[in-house]
């Protein structure tokens, strides 16, 4: 990888370290100016190639003021390097808004291997990447993601203690979709109560986008509680499945934007919320378990405008990074799932804090999130 290619025409990072093989390191240290500075606040990126294996990864550390980096690692094949550095210093950067804004001792990192998961995955890749993750001296914390599974990290485990949320193992967190749900089902009460002024959820309609692994376990809770839920999903299969258990109604996914609702649920693919969708929807509280929802910030001002409450996607989805926080080191006595599961009801709280000083300061929730943050960070 040469100095001139498009990567580094378009980023600057002020800590650069370009790792080529496992036997020689390249470092650039210092401040690095190319022509777009995208990535000043960036503390790290390593480039990861093998050859051998086949492994071409980025490791992106976006902080580690308030703990290591931790993020799992997505396998995509993505159309370009310049998409997938993009994609995971993005990522990285919203895991330290996540782990910040839930109060947890974490930074936020993620990485990327570039190749088709279905086609270009092996065993001896993982654990290259396994050897790259520990070079790092526990800085970055890596986990499953898209395209990487369980197993796949058990692989990546035989060359670093650096891993966590491996199913099956001794003091493993195991699937982090409950808690994502249970989380967001103490996020959506905390947002009734400053739409409706109660946080039952008892006679509201819920336009749940997306029937999937999350979505599924929030069913039981929302439902549980007794609101009527409006679904949709692009796979027949999770729709018939959610119908079965939960006896739910489901339009077509391009319709759930029309259903008159109370709350209109994200729970699928990010930047569902933007200039074509928001008008359509006729709801009092946005707040779903999907990442970026909101496709520019632009759209949370409008939100508002419309005097929607919006609860920001980071801070009401992060019951699955606190799920997996507790299995850390921070832990000696090794994974509690009813401590995890208590944690993250306090996602509650934090939604209901942001919501009042959106109100008070007059400005957008996913502003006030990300004050909230950069406070933290600053402190």
């Amino acid at each position: 990888m040469t100095w001139d290619c498009p990567i580094f025409r378009q980023f600057a990072v002020v800590k650069l370290t370009v790792l080529i093989g496992l036997r020689g390191t390249a470092r650039v240290s210092g401040h690095m100016i190319f022509k777009n500075i995208h990535a000043k606040d960036f503390e790290q990126i390593v480039f990861c190639n093998d050859e051998k294996t086949g492994l071409k990864a980025i490791i992106s550390m976006h902080s580690t003021v308030l703990g290591p980096a931790a993020g799992g690692c997505r396998m995509w094949n993505y159309a370009s390097e310049e998409e997938a550095i993009t994609d995971v210093m993005r990522l990285s950067k919203g895991m330290t808004y996540k782990a910040a804004i839930s109060g947890l001792k974490w930074g936020g990192g993620k990485a990327v291997i570039i190749g088709d998961p279905k086609k270009d995955k092996n065993p001896a890749m993982l654990q290259r990447y396994g050897e790259y993750v520990e070079r790092l001296g526990g800085n970055y914390i890596t986990a499953k993601d898209v395209g990487i599974g369980s197993d796949d990290l058990k692989q990546v485990n035989k060359k670093t203690k650096h891993v966590l949320g491996m199913d099956g193992v001794p003091g493993s967190s195991g699937d982090p979709s409950p808690a994502t749900a249970w989380g967001v089902y103490h996020g959506l009460k905390s947002s009734a109560k400053k739409a409706f002024g109660s946080n039952s959820l008892k006679g509201l309609t819920i336009a749940l986008q997306g029937l999937g692994s999350v979505a599924y376990y929030l069913l039981e809770h929302v439902v549980a509680d007794g609101a009527k839920v409006v679904g949709c999903d692009i796979d027949q299969t999770v729709i018939d499945r959610a119908v079965k258990k939960y006896g739910i109604e489901t339009v077509r996914p391009e319709a759930i934007y029309d259903v008159p609702c109370d709350i209109f649920s994200p729970s699928a693919l990010g930047a569902s919320i933007n200039e074509k969708t928001l008008p359509r929807l006729k709801c009092k509280v946005i707040a779903g378990a999907a990442n970026n929802q909101l496709s520019t910030p632009e759209i949370g001002y409008e939100v508002m405008k419309k005097g929607m409450v919006y609860a920001p996607d980071y801070a009401i989805n992060a019951g699955g990074l606190i799920n997996i926080y507790h299995e850390s080191s921070y832990f000696p006595g090794g994974y509690n799932k009813q401590a995890a599961f208590d944690y993250t009801t306090k996602i509650g709280p934090t939604i209901t804090q942001i919501l009042d000083r959106a109100e008070a300061e007059k400005i957008p929730p996913h502003l006030v999130a990300d004050r909230i943050v950069e406070e933290r960070l600053g402190k």
